[in-house]
């Protein structure tokens, strides 16, 4: 999938607002918020239920890695999500 496609589909979904379970929330994290290194999905399959967590590491910046972008948008066809998360910006990660 091209990236522009992924990137709009996943847009899209988070315009709507909350909508119900499954809920899926994606963050993008980084060591500067220039780049984002490494992105984590979330699934919350009901209200107080526990999430399942899958993180993804890229080389470059993950916000404009097709692949990446192609495979959240896979994710969230799979599961079925009703509401799509997208928390703003890259969260700093303190370097090792």
């Amino acid at each position: 999938m091209q990236l522009d496609k992924a990137k709009k589909r996943i847009a899209k979904k988070v315009k709507r607002g909350f909508q119900g379970y499954p809920l899926i929330a994606i963050t993008y994290f980084g060591s500067t918020t220039d780049q984002a290194d490494e992105v984590s999905v979330t699934l919350t399959l009901e209200e107080g239920a526990d999430a399942l967590e899958e993180r993804f590491k890229s080389t470059d910046d993950a916000r404009e890695n097709a692949t990446i972008q192609s495979a959240l948008v896979k994710i969230i066809e799979r599961t079925d999500c009703k509401t799509l998360q997208e928390n703003p910006g890259v969260t700093l990660v303190p370097a090792p």
